[in-house]
């Protein structure tokens, strides 16, 4: 019976994807001695809030996620980030293997707004493997205790949208949300969707 054990090596932003991708490289160990033919790796990512230390700025921006600082011991939970999965190629005793994570940067995904909060520092994750071997030994499942955790810099993932959307963010509105913000941005001759929501924020303040 085949056995492998998963490590992160590291990880950096995919400068030519179509979308924001980021790359971890895998370290498979195989320590039962069996040749691997391939693996159909899968890996669900889970964020760790709890396992880090946050600074007054950071806490601000994660009052909606989280709330108050002071309930953060019950409020700070793992929570999912995303799936990823790739074909690990044959090898025997070890092996390295990129793993290609696609990114949003929706702030309407718990992820990307807990990411976008964060100045720096790490952001500490926990990957969950599953999928199945193919080894000498036979065809297998990767077992569902098969984990790793890591702590990404949060400076990777700044770097990361930074490639792909340049000192900018994304929102959702609604179809009626942004008619309105369109007749709002014309009824005041404002060039740019940015000057009009600044003109509202400017409204609203006063």
């Amino acid at each position: 019976m085949s056995d492998v054990d998963f490590v992160v090596l590291g990880v950096e932003p995919d400068p030519y994807a179509a979308a924001p991708t980021l790359n971890f490289k895998l370290g498979l160990t195989e320590t039962s001695g069996a040749r691997v033919h391939t693996i159909a790796l899968r890996c669900q990512f889970r964020i760790e809030p709890q396992k880090r230390l946050y600074s007054p700025a950071e806490e601000e921006r994660l009052l909606a996620m989280f709330g108050e600082s002071p309930r953060w011991g019950d409020t700070l939970k793992p929570f999912l980030w995303t799936h990823a999965s790739t074909m690990v190629a044959g090898f025997t005793a070890s092996t390295e293997v990129e793993l290609p994570v696609p990114c949003t940067y929706d702030f309407e995904v718990a992820a990307a707004k807990y990411l976008h909060a964060l100045d720096d520092g790490d952001v500490p994750l926990v990957l969950l493997f599953n999928g199945t071997v193919f080894s000498g030994a036979g065809v297998e499942p990767v077992p569902w205790h098969k984990e790793c955790h890591f702590k990404m810099p949060a400076a990777v993932w700044r770097r990361l949208m930074d490639l792909y959307f340049p000192n900018s963010g994304w929102i959702r509105l609604s179809r009626e949300a942004l008619d309105n913000l369109e007749r709002f941005k014309t009824d005041r001759a404002l060039p740019t969707w940015e000057q009009a929501i600044e003109a509202l924020l400017k409204e609203a303040d006063a």
